[in-house]
């Protein structure tokens, strides 16, 4: 599922410049250079039920195709099969990305090296670098009784396998930690297409496995001191509960899901500061050898 934006997202600049021809203006470094976005591709929506036979409209789908309409229905492999209904998009040959409600570009957080934001109604996240959507997927957050508590948050410890502090019988894999005292993190777990964890963010094996290796962790002095924090995520939005799922709008509405650039930005607006900080003290920390 990872997008390669060579390919995917945005163009490659070139500048040939020739030495030996004195009057040739001055070239500007790539790294200044806008780099175009590739545009969202019109996508439409259906709604297929069980007694319409979800098996047999999907049964032409290959592995990739397949996994877009876990990702579309928000739910893993091994739960797909018990979905009454599924959304099924017309057209499942695109990238991931065009699937989800993430802009692929943040013009004004190219300051900010890594964030990762999770949408509650979308039930979705997406990893940026320097402003440009690098990662996205589904998730399965904090059901209604347990909801997971909206704002911005850093991740800190990470294991790849560890006990939920909710019942020590539950294996978490790929656990990356980002409330500590409430024990708060995304991992890979059960997703069956609706909020259902214990506060925490769920995620399928290889995207809990991607965002594990690609976040920071905080950098530690000893064991309580901290001297920076690791990757900010920020959780935004509120889920229906008791109400149809938000993705049902998509056959009515293909955009009913989309978040702005405007409105991610806007998030971020009260922590830049406090982020940009926490991303220069990480800065500052000798590497490890």
């Amino acid at each position: 599922m990872k997008i390669s934006f060579s390919t995917l997202l945005f163009a490659a600049v070139f500048i040939v410049s020739s030495c030996k021809d004195e009057k040739a203006k001055p070239t500007v470094p790539a790294a200044e250079k806008e780099e175009p976005v590739v545009n969202r591709v019109a996508i439409k929506y259906q709604v297929v039920a069980k007694k319409d036979s979800i098996k047999k409209v999907t049964a032409q789908y290959d592995s990739v195709q397949m996994n877009i309409l876990y990702a579309v229905n928000r739910v893993d492999k091994a739960n797909f099969k018990s979905l009454d209904s599924i959304i099924l998009p017309t057209d499942v040959k695109q990238d991931i990305w065009q699937y989800f409600p993430f802009p692929a570009r943040l013009s004004g957080l190219k300051d900010i090296n890594k964030i990762i934001f999770f949408s509650y109604p979308a039930q979705a996240f997406g990893a940026y670098e320097n402003g440009k959507l690098i990662y996205t997927g589904q998730t399965n957050m904090g059901r209604a009784k347990d909801p997971t508590p909206t704002g911005i948050y850093y991740t800190n410890w990470k294991a790849e396998e560890t006990k939920s502090t909710f019942n020590d019988e539950w294996e978490l894999k790929w656990n990356f930690n980002i409330q500590n005292d409430s024990g708060i993190g995304f991992h890979e777990y059960a997703l069956p297409g609706y909020p259902a964890s214990h506060s925490c963010l769920r995620l399928t094996e290889t995207n809990a496995k991607y965002l594990y290796n690609w976040a920071d962790q905080w950098i530690l002095k000893g064991e309580d001191s901290v001297l920076a924090k690791g990757t900010p995520v920020i959780v935004f939005g509120s889920y229906p509960f008791g109400k149809s799922k938000p993705w049902f709008q998509l056959p009515q509405n293909a955009n009913a899901l989309d978040v702005s650039e405007d409105a991610l930005q806007q998030l971020v607006a009260p922590h830049k500061e406090e982020i940009l900080t926490e991303q220069t003290k990480r800065a500052q920390q000798p590497k490890k050898e």
